[in-house]
């Protein structure tokens, strides 16, 4: 399967590198593809390909939107509409806001009434949009190893052959995988980045991960 990374900064680098290295051929999509660590990426990853986010949704039959989350409804009118129709995109992004975060809390532009996802969906309606990915540092994305078992990835989205596509890729990746629903779900688990960042802020501990317990 080709997999189109739309979004070139540390999570698009690693999703990229880590979709290589599970054996799918891989875009990574960015602005400017003489960029350095563009450069460099391609240069630790021969087989992988970098392209504009246009060359980059034409090229992929799954995509993933790896921007940030001020500037993805720009990278998709970039990418080109037409090239998501009912292509799997799974959606790492997360609102944050430019303000910085307040005693470690980040601030959102958006409220708890409509989550980016849902106006990502509205701009490309055709898409299969699963939400994945924005609940945990980009170090921890693929392979996690905690002692305490394989963590739990939340994930949402209207479409289930979608969902049950993107909990293989997670299941290949190390997760666990909890199905949260349909897109609204995503006003819950767009929060989960701003809890898992407050470690980080205050004490500077990045190396942890959610995981659902069940009775």
């Amino acid at each position: 399967m080709k997999i189109g990374i739309i979004g070139s900064g540390l999570v698009g680098r690693v999703l990229a590198s880590a979709f290589l290295k599970e054996g799918f051929d891989v875009m990574l999509g960015t602005r400017n593809t003489s960029k350095q660590e563009v450069v460099n990426w391609k240069n630790e990853n021969l087989s992988g390909k970098t392209g504009s986010f246009n060359e980059t949704t034409e090229f992929g039959e799954l995509l993933v939107l790896s921007t940030g989350g001020n500037v993805t409804e720009e990278a998709i009118r970039l990418a080109g509409f037409v090239n998501f129709k009912n292509k799997v995109v799974i959606d790492a992004t997360n609102p944050i806001a430019a303000a910085p975060p307040e005693n470690g809390v980040l601030k959102f532009f958006t409220d708890l009434n409509e989550s980016l996802m849902e106006k990502i969906q509205k701009l490309i309606p055709d898409a299969k949009l699963v939400k994945a990915f924005n609940s945990v540092g980009n170090t921890l994305m693929y392979k996690p190893n905690f002692p305490g078992g394989i963590p739990t990835m939340f994930i949402c989205g209207n479409d289930a052959a979608a969902k049950k596509t993107v909990t293989g890729i997670l299941t290949a990746f190390g997760w666990e995988t909890e199905d949260m629903g349909k897109i609204e779900a995503a006003r819950a688990i767009e929060p989960l980045c701003i809890l898992w960042c407050i470690p980080g802020f205050i004490r500077n501990q990045w190396t942890h991960a959610f995981k659902l317990l069940k009775a």
